[in-house]
């Protein structure tokens, strides 16, 4: 077992320079927004002195249920919630304004991805769910129950990039109104014959199942929502760490952290400059990516990219 596993079998990517990027201090106050195994959160508590407070946030049940039996510590504490509800969290803990880090790790966990009955892989046949949380809101199956075939396509287009998005939203339909696809195994297997020309290193499906997942759990709106709490939550020279998994998240990420770098005004196209915001957050370093050493050892993370801006 790596220093970047847990007993859980999660592989905790880029574990030591995500957290290198907080600067931990040891009487600080930290937030990991995204949970998982705990990865992250066993590393930040081993750097934390008898002052230092870590706050974890995870919107599904098993990950909660995990830190509550494995993570008995005075300085820790779990909270279950989506992290969307970062500046709220905070807030009741009077901590906005005085938190000396912030990490988010956007991928999904091994454990979600390796449990069939989650519903996140291809790989495994179990039932179209792909919630973070299963307890609340729709499944992937009542998702595309509701969904119009014109907005799947752009669902597949956009969050998945997917070139044959009109092709495979027409046959899911089809599929769905005739009482099908109850499986991931049989949205798959659809997939595939949907398309009609196959990428060589990458499974059909792997497209389509991400757009879906990114629909489902609203996964780009929650990321600019905790963006921006970020930067409430921060206390000066407080570090955000972020860990992005697809093109479409370190976007954001990367133009977030961009924007809030800039003098920014306001009213662009106003003739009389009406207001004008001062920087925010100060980018730290380049990208990071993993090594190749990280990537022959956990695949998963070969996508992923670190990003690090500092409260100003």
């Amino acid at each position: 077992m790596t220093e970047s596993t847990t007993n859980a079998g999660h592989y905790s990517v880029m574990l030591a320079e995500s957290v290198d990027g907080l600067a931990i201090r040891q009487d600080g106050i930290y937030v990991d927004c995204t949970f998982g195994r705990g990865g992250h959160s066993r590393t930040i508590l081993n750097q934390l002195g008898p002052d230092g407070r870590l706050m974890a946030i995870d919107q599904d049940p098993e990950a909660v249920q995990y830190a509550q039996q494995y993570f008995k510590d005075d300085r820790f504490q779990i909270q279950q919630g989506s992290f969307e509800c970062l500046a709220q969290y905070c807030e009741q803990r009077d901590w906005l304004g005085k938190v000396d880090g912030v990490l988010i790790d956007l991928g999904v966990s091994s454990p979600q991805l390796d449990q069939a009955e989650r519903g996140f892989s291809f790989m495994r046949s179990g039932p179209l769910d792909m919630r973070m949380n299963p307890e609340s809101g729709l499944s992937a199956r009542e998702w595309l129950k509701q969904i119009d075939e014109k907005t799947l396509a752009q669902v597949l287009r956009q969050y998945g990039e997917e070139k044959f998005s009109g092709r495979i939203a027409r046959q899911i339909k089809e599929a769905v109104a005739a009482d099908g696809l109850h499986t991931t195994k049989e949205l798959a297997e659809l997939v595939s014959k949907a398309t009609p020309k196959k990428d060589k290193n990458k499974h059909p499906a792997t497209r389509t199942f991400q757009a879906i997942r990114i629909a489902v759990n609203r996964e780009l709106d929650v990321l600019k929502t905790v963006l921006e709490a970020s930067v409430e939550v921060l206390a000066p020279g407080g570090r955000l760490s972020v860990i992005s998994f697809h093109s479409l998240e370190d976007r954001i990420v990367k133009q977030f952290i961009r924007d809030q770098s800039r003098i920014r005004d306001l009213f662009p196209d106003s003739p009389v400059q009406l207001e004008v915001v001062e920087p925010v957050l100060r980018k730290v370093g380049k990208p990071v990516f993993p090594t190749e050493e990280e990537c022959q050892e956990n695949p998963r993370s070969r996508s992923a990219v670190l990003r690090i801006a500092e409260r100003i």
